[in-house]
């Protein structure tokens, strides 16, 4: 697993990460900010998550193209 970060202040809900990679991320319903799916989630916070091998191309692929590059993945 991959530690991937949100910067969800800096975020402009573009919603590029979600249909990047709908598996990994969402816009909340509630403030439409970018937040990890829950399943993933590191203690439950949506701006922090473990990314599975299996979803590591679209993670980076939707941090690359985020245009206010609020997506950190650490691998």
């Amino acid at each position: 697993m991959v530690k991937v970060t949100i910067d969800r202040e800096g975020c402009v809900s573009c919603g590029t990460c979600e249909d990047t990679c709908p598996g990994f991320f969402q816009l909340n319903p509630d403030d439409t900010l970018s937040q990890v799916l829950e399943k993933y989630r590191t203690e439950g916070r949506p701006d922090e998550g473990d990314a599975p091998e299996d979803l590591l191309p679209c993670v980076n692929e939707a941090a690359e193209l985020c245009p206010v590059q609020v997506i950190q993945v650490n691998n």
